[in-house]
């Protein structure tokens, strides 16, 4: 049966101060524990048949539990490591995206589109988080997330790869070249990519407006980011 302190780890890890103290990280459901079994070192796995449903309510985080509920331990990585990227492959940057569902849809797109690496800034939202990690339905297995100061790790790949990014002044995505290689940058919510970073994108793109009138002032960032993959993989995939 499941104890107290494992109840409490649980939850603990709902909190991102804990998640980093002790390098834990929580996921539920049968599948998406299963998936997370296969690539991250378990610490505790909880099924049904190991607590009972009040334990089950006191742990989890979501509306309609379904017993199942896995710590795994977090991966992660040095500035060194990620200096070693892969130049010949897309590599997506995320400046600032702070909500945790946005973050989660972006890094199972990525999945879908077959992007394996995405580095973060400081400021984007933890791909730990309960709410990202469910909403990756499993993909944070397959794509590498990694967070460090942009700049730093963009001044490598200057004038060396592409850098490409989304900007309301860009230009119109479907007829610019877009190459099988390079970065793409893609934006806060609210602010878009941030000024220091928009001074290294050479390629600015923009997803034009179809609409007549009125219309939205921007794109929701993780649908954005959708398009601008489907777009890059219906070019350069063969």
């Amino acid at each position: 049966m499941v104890t107290k302190s494992q109840i409490k780890l649980v939850r603990s890890l709902q909190q991102k101060k804990y998640r980093d103290e002790l390098g834990l990280f929580v996921a539920e459901g049968k599948k998406l524990v299963e998936e997370l079994s296969k690539v991250f070192v378990s610490e505790l796995i909880v099924t049904p048949q190991d607590a009972t449903q009040t334990q089950i309510e006191q742990m989890t985080a979501l509306r309609s539990p379904q017993g199942y509920i896995g710590v795994f331990r977090k991966k992660e990585r040095s500035l060194s490591e990620l200096s070693e990227l892969d130049k010949d492959s897309l590599i997506l940057v995320l400046d600032g995206v702070q909500d945790p569902g946005n973050l989660g849809t972006i890094i199972r797109t990525a999945d879908w589109f077959g992007i394996k690496q995405i580095v973060c800034s400081c400021d984007t939202a933890d791909c730990y988080n309960p709410k990202v990690v469910q909403a990756t339905m499993g993909a944070i297995a397959r794509v590498s997330v990694d967070y460090t100061d942009l700049l730093t790790f963009l001044k490598p790949y200057i004038q060396k790869i592409p850098i490409y990014g989304t900007l309301l002044e860009g230009e119109n995505i479907y007829k610019q070249q877009l190459s099988a290689n390079g970065i793409i940058i893609m934006g806060n919510e609210g602010n878009g990519i941030t000024e220091p970073l928009r001074k290294l994108i050479d390629k600015p793109l923009l997803i034009p407006s179809y609409a007549h009138g009125e219309t939205s002032e921007s794109l929701n960032v993780a649908v954005a980011t959708a398009i601008t993959l489907a777009e890059f993989r219906r070019r350069t995939v063969g």
